[in-house]
């Protein structure tokens, strides 16, 4: 079986590495265009480019797929399936229709839930309790296409969206030789999605994180879980981005504005009222220009006045 790749991000990675392992043939991986990265804004490679040259894989980044752009490509490459994993861009119909046992996508959540670009981070922001991986054959829509496999796992209490990621990762490695397996037997099943049960996970930017401080504590540190390791989630203090890793939710009796700093507790944490009585627990912080660093670390250099309410001035 012939195999073309498309993926881009570290996500992709374990997939490929797979694909490799099992011994498939693969013809090419197509990837998105290299970007600059850092201050200094040098172009780096996507993670999967840099896996398929480590194993002498050709390399394809073509800047769009409109217009049949890729199609030269296609017929020379002669693929029987195209295995997609987060690629990041739609594919057109002339790819789709190409390969004759179709396109294959391994997607982080159990659809129909969770539909589009976010799926890992936003599952864990709305607090659910299991996630996993689907296979699917692709379509022209956004992840609507029929269903092959899927494998749950629950998710951790304090996990956040970076190790989440990497566990799910790894389950879509085992999703997809499955598949892939039934699929040579002839054997795969198509079932449809049921589009009234479908959820979408668009794609996050930095104003994700923003904290607002009247919702409830555990929302609270859903939303700082589900933007970890990115975007992160923030506030303002003295009118200074606050950004924060890690927290914890305590009980507490909600006499104190929403956001107010109300104590540190040595070993523990700083201490903020949230909107529904409770408070939540910062363990982890950092000040824009400054490093990552626990409480305790920061107060021995810094201080930081109880009651004051974090936020911007319009109580967000």
């Amino acid at each position: 079986m012939k195999v073309l790749f498309m993926g881009t991000p570290e996500f992709a990675v374990p997939c490929l590495e797979q694909l490799i392992k099992d011994k498939f043939h693969v013809v090419g991986v197509v990837t998105q265009p290299d970007k600059p990265k850092g201050r200094g804004h040098r172009l780096a490679a996507p993670p999967v480019k840099e896996c398929a040259l480590k194993n002498d894989i050709p390399v394809f980044q073509p800047e769009t797929l409109k217009n049949e752009a890729f199609k030269e490509s296609l017929e020379t490459l002669q693929p029987d399936i195209i295995v997609v994993v987060a690629y990041g861009k739609i594919l057109p119909k002339y790819i789709l229709e190409y390969p004759e046992l179709g396109c294959i996508n391994v997607h982080a959540s159990l659809l129909p839930k969770y539909r589009g670009a976010g799926p890992i981070q936003w599952c864990i922001i709305n607090g659910e309790k299991i996630t996993g991986v689907t296979t699917m054959y692709m379509n022209e829509g956004l992840d609507t296409g029929d269903m092959i496999l899927k494998e749950e796992i629950a998710i951790g209490e304090n996990e956040t969206a970076g190790e989440l990621h990497d566990r799910l990762a790894l389950l879509g490695t085992r999703v997809l030789h499955e598949t892939l397996a039934l699929i040579e037997k002839g054997m795969a099943p198509r079932i449809p999605q049921s589009d009234h049960e479908a959820t979408y996970a668009p794609m996050l930017d930095k104003s994700t994180g923003l904290i607002n401080w009247n919702k409830k504590a555990q929302d609270i540190k859903n939303l700082v879980r589900g933007v970890t390791p990115w975007p992160a989630a923030y506030t303002y203090y003295q009118g200074k981005m606050m950004k924060i890793y890690s927290v914890d939710v305590m009980p507490g009796n909600g006499k104190a504005l929403p956001g107010t700093i109300i104590e540190h507790i040595p070993d523990n944490g700083l201490i903020i009222q949230a909107g529904d009585g409770n408070r939540i627990v910062i363990r982890e912080l950092q000040f824009e220009g400054g490093k990552k660093m626990t409480i305790d670390e920061y107060l021995r250099g810094h201080s930081i006045q109880f009651g004051e309410v974090l936020g911007k001035n319009d109580g967000a």
